[in-house]
């Protein structure tokens, strides 16, 4: 590499000659496809931002300017611009650098940031701060397209443009144009807006038409008007403007000089937020990208010439898309609806087969809920499938909107639990609590595709309200072949007149039953309960265990709030008196690792499990 192995810091980027910066900007790609290849992460995005962050480390003066990155998965380059190079082999890796932007990993990530459409609203609260501190450094947020598709852009936007402080906002777009400009004269006055020349040029002619005595400030504001009205005619689009924007662009998202000009010409704007309206193409510089945005939106590992993932292997995602298709197909009331997650949650095959009863609402995971309460009422049978770690946007639309009104949708909460690499934004180890927490809706955790398809049959003709069906990311576990289904709510493996049980839900059933199989080896007279429905608790299974001596709880998720604290609870009250102990995530939030090595840590897998029994 002759230019990105020098690169320590941001200062380094504006010591180089600007012919250097394209040869910079391959360098970045390079090491983007190599070190994702391996690794595993966001590419697409991540490849379409390089000129962009290049610019943005040659005008401003990170981190005293503050460049907010949403969502953070796209800030790879920046990475490797702030002094991360030598570090960026263990990207995703246990202990290694965050796929995500992360403060307590460099002082230029200004937030963690795994979420979307949160970067505005971030950015509008350090300029109203730096406002009341008077300080004069510029505050950035660099926002997707695709993140304009959630409520939160749209409310920040409104504030900032009211409240009026020095802030820039660049949109970078990559999918759609957000406004349409009308051939090459609209794209070159586009340019000419965003030159620091342009700027000074209007602002001195402003000043000189405000100071000719009696007629300056209608003569100027005359020539606003006619100038506004021209600019609307070419751009057809006056949104931002209408909220109290500055508007500039669109330009070339990957030219870098008129990225550097338009960036200087925003940082003089100071009276006013300013939108800087950039295009560029996802997935740039390497053709498997470009021509796949969406497959390479997250990859896992996979071969550079061919584009090929390293691992095929049918997972819970997939074999719930193949399960809703089957569903669909013999009833037509059942309707499919994603938050912009329409492959990663297995809904890819429904949205072609049955294309009008598909609804892909953008990122917008609360409408995506309020909606489907609508689909209920009016008759549908809608099925929201959404990531653990976005469902948590939702819990008020699931109450006020869903379970309270008593209306009958299911939610299929994929990525359940531990999710590795993706890390401490992603984890899902919240949903089973807060999801505990709320009246009257059912929740069904599978551990197994077939226990998968029998709790969606469950949810979707044996229940009259919100029902959640929570599922693990990757594929089953093995599983005993036989083992004693008492009914829909829970089994037992063993003994049933064992005097020791562990109770557990979920994918870590298979690592319960190893354990179980070590103890019993060892003479300890073990059973495993495996809950299928963890809300509400069946009382048999309640009563099963409180005539066990000793029972150990094993949950992948949070503790506070979870289902064996509940069950623990119920155990009190039907007067048990053994005793018991809860193996569980506690106070804590879970970073990034091989999900082995989290199962290790957290002593739910067969060894962790069978350690803490043989201590009963």
């Amino acid at each position: 590499m002759e230019y990105i192995d020098k690169i320590k810091s941001p200062e380094d980027v504006k010591k180089l000659d600007k012919k250097d910066l394209p040869k910079l900007a391959e360098e970045c790609r390079q090491v983007l496809i190599d070190t994702v290849s391996k690794n595993g992460g966001h590419l697409a995005s991540n490849l379409g931002v390089v000129e962009l962050t290049i610019a943005l480390h040659r005008v401003f003066n990170s981190p005293n300017d503050k460049i907010i990155w949403d969502v953070g998965h796209q800030c790879y380059t920046h990475k490797l611009l702030t002094g991360r190079y030598d570090e960026f082999g263990t990207l995703r890796r246990e202990k290694g650098l965050s796929g995500f932007s992360k403060p307590s990993e460099s002082e230029h990530d200004i937030f963690y940031s795994g979420h979307s459409s949160v970067s505005i609203s971030e950015a509008l609260g350090i300029a109203i701060s730096n406002s009341l501190s008077n300080d004069k450094n510029t505050t950035v947020a660099v926002i997707g397209d695709g993140a304009l598709t959630g409520g939160l852009a749209y409310e920040a936007l409104n504030n900032a443009g009211r409240v009026g402080k020095r802030l820039i906002v660049i949109l970078n777009d990559n999918e759609m144009s957000i406004s349409k400009n009308v051939g090459s004269v609209a794209r070159y006055l586009a340019v000419v807006r965003s030159t620091p020349r342009y700027y000074r040029l209007k602002a001195n002619t402003e000043n000189l038409l405000n100071h000719i005595p009696l007629i300056g400030k209608r003569l100027s504001s005359l020539i606003f008007k006619i100038k506004t009205r021209f600019k609307n005619f070419m751009y057809k689009s006056t949104f931002f403007e209408d909220l109290g924007f500055r508007y500039m662009g669109p330009i070339d998202g990957h030219n870098i000089d008129q990225l550097c000009e338009a960036l200087e010409t925003a940082k003089m704007v100071k009276s006013v937020p300013v939108l800087l309206h950039i295009n560029t193409t996802k997935g740039k510089g390497y053709d498997f990208a470009e021509n796949n945005p969406s497959e390479f939106h997250g990859v896992s590992e996979f071969n550079i010439n061919t584009g090929e993932p390293n691992y095929s292997g049918t997972n819970f995602s997939e074999e719930f898309g193949n399960l809703l298709c089957d569903m669909a197909s013999k009833d037509k009331r059942i309707c499919a609806v994603t938050a912009a997650m329409a492959l990663g949650t297995g809904l890819k095959k429904f949205s072609e087969e049955y294309p009008d009863r598909f609804f892909d609402v953008g990122i917008a995971e609360e409408h995506a809920v309020t909606f489907s309460s609508g689909l209920a009422r009016g008759g549908s049978v809608p099925v929201f499938a959404v990531y653990s770690t976005f469902l948590q946007r939702c819990f008020d639309q699931l109450v006020h909107d869903g379970t309270m009104q008593k209306l009958h949708m299911i939610i299929a909460v994929d990525r359940a639990g531990f999710v590795g690499e993706d890390g401490i934004s992603h984890q899902g180890i919240l949903d089973a609590s807060f999801l505990n927490s709320i009246p009257e809706i059912t929740v069904y955790s599978p551990s197994s595709y077939s226990e998968l398809r029998h709790c969606f049959v469950l949810g979707i003709y044996h229940s009259d309200n919100v029902v959640a069906v929570r599922y693990p990311r990757g594929e089953e576990k093995n599983e005993p072949e036989e083992y004693a289904i008492r009914n829909d709510n829970y089994s037992v493996y063993g003994n049933p007149q064992a005097k020791n049980v562990i109770i557990t839900y979920g994918r870590i059933f298979s690592h319960a039953v190893s354990a179980c199989d070590r103890l019993n080896e060892q003479g300890k007279d073990f059973c495993v309960l495996k809950l299928t429905r963890i809300k509400p608790i069946d009382n048999d299974a309640v009563e099963f265990v409180t005539h066990c001596n000793n029972a150990a709880f094993f949950e992948e998720g949070i503790k506070n709030g979870g289902i064996a604290e509940t069950f623990v609870s119920m155990l009190m009250e039907n007067g048990y008196k053994g005793t018991y102990r809860i193996n569980a995530v506690e106070n804590e939030f879970v970073e990034h690792a091989p999900v082995s090595r989290l199962y290790g840590k957290y002593k739910l897998d067969a060894d962790g499990i069978y350690g803490v029994c043989l201590e009963i």
